[in-house]
């Protein structure tokens, strides 16, 4: 199996203008975060590129993409219906071949000289089968990711035979059935945002799609029936993901990458200044509420 295709979903009415954020790279040189994204797929060896977004955003993009445009295609998804119907408005781009998918609000950094992706579709040919990017999740965080629990593969570190795969699951349902040996107690593996996916995931989003029972069928319901079609692995990468959607996510990210580039001695510097100064800085005074008898509680 070769994986010279990806897929990135961008089309969530608050994801679309993610991509467009610029930062500065390790470099040092200024690029879009869509950029940076579709370099993270190119050095896996990935060689064309389709962008699911909203109608209307591709003038945008195509500014975003700068000298990447070539690689790239896009599709439309009429309808914010999320990950699974974004991925199946590339069926057409995918075909029978397996393909690296990434989403639109994620920002990765590898902890090796591979990145994030070169990890994942390596994993991926070398056993022929999907594999899903996993980080240990705390407890606390199980209503943000989709989960997978399973068991180790003999010789593989940190890989896993997937068995269950649930989305957004409570504390009790995790506690239940998703404990996966090995990990400390109150974590569980949850979702990265990049997988390696082939046909047979295909197969399984048209089956969520069409069913009438699921009012919005998520990725995590067509990955669940996975492991009834055959071999689905997750495998914790050695790096970081990003989402630069959530709050200070751009700039989270962006003090990630910089530490780990060219300018990590100014960044360091500049970041121990800001500390000095702050601490320096009189405590603001504070106001004590209003207790119970006060006339500025319920005065209308």
């Amino acid at each position: 199996m070769r994986v010279r295709k990806a897929v990135i979903t961008a089309a969530a009415p608050n994801q679309n203008t993610l991509p467009l954020q610029r930062l500065v790279d390790g470099s040092g040189e200024e690029k879009t975060a869509l950029q940076l994204i579709v370099e993270e797929t190119l050095s896996a060896g990935v060689e064309e590129i389709c962008v699911v977004i909203q109608p209307g955003d591709e003038d945008n993009y195509r500014k975003a993409a700068g000298g990447s445009l070539g690689n790239i295609q896009f599709v439309h998804q009429e309808r914010p219906l999320g990950y699974a119907d974004a991925i199946l408005q590339a069926e057409s781009f995918c075909g029978d071949d397996p393909f690296l998918h990434l989403v639109g609000d994620h920002l990765y950094l590898s902890a090796t000289s591979k990145s994030c992706a070169a990890q994942l579709i390596e994993m991926a040919e070398h056993h022929s089968c999907p594999v899903s990017a996993v980080q240990s999740t705390r407890e606390h965080r199980l209503p943000y990711f989709g989960i997978v629990a399973g068991t180790s593969v003999p010789r593989f570190d940190g890989l896993y035979d997937v068995r269950t795969v649930v989305e957004k699951p409570t504390p009790t349902l995790a506690e239940q059935s998703l404990i996966t040996p090995g990990l400390r107690s109150g974590y569980y593996l949850g979702y990265f945002g990049m997988h390696v996916l082939t046909s047979a995931v295909m197969e399984c989003l048209h089956e969520v799609a069409s069913d009438e029972s699921m009012e919005r069928p998520s990725l995590s319901d067509a990955m669940a029936k996975l492991p009834h079609r055959g071999k689905y692995l997750a495998y914790q990468l050695r790096g970081r993901r990003y989402n630069i959607g959530e709050q200070y996510g751009v700039l989270i990210a962006q003090l990630a990458i910089g530490l780990s580039g060219r300018d990590r001695d100014l960044l360091l510097t500049e970041l121990v200044e800001l500390l000095a100064t702050r601490a320096e800085q009189p405590v603001a005074a504070t106001i004590d509420p209003p207790s119970e008898s006060s006339p500025l509680e319920g005065s209308n």
